[in-house]
């Protein structure tokens, strides 16, 4: 069964710096998808960073140049390096993964509809 649990949420000025990780067991495929999203009160959940197997990479142009997404495969761990917040970034972020074809990029790894997620790290930006 795959389980993934975020941390490292917390609360920062503005254009202060914040990483987030997903620790994920069970997860044995080959060819995947991981992302991490985000919902805001009041806001529909969007997705902001996804990874594809070949480590290829997508952002929502929101974040382009301020968040980074990475993995470590060895500790079965994802990251979200996220620079110069905003207040618009507060949200809840939730770290999410799934098996996919072996051809999917990162950019296609972005609509995927993920089967698993975790249970979310909230993320506080102050003005």
């Amino acid at each position: 069964q795959v389980q993934l649990v975020e941390s490292g949420g917390g609360s920062v000025q503005s254009g202060g710096s914040l990483r987030l990780s997903c620790a994920a067991s069970g997860y044995t495929y080959s060819s995947y998808c991981m992302a991490w999203f985000r919902q805001a009160p009041g806001k529909e959940r969007e997705g902001v960073a996804a990874i594809a197997s070949d480590g290829s990479t997508a952002y929502v142009d929101s974040v382009k140049g301020r968040f980074t997404i990475s993995q470590d495969n060895a500790k079965n761990q994802l990251y979200l390096q996220m620079n110069d917040l905003k207040p618009e970034d507060t949200a809840m972020y939730y770290c999410a993964a799934d098996a996919t074809p072996d051809y999917y990029r990162g950019y296609v790894c972005l609509s995927v509809d993920f089967g698993y997620w975790g249970q979310g790290t909230q993320v506080t930006v102050s003005s």
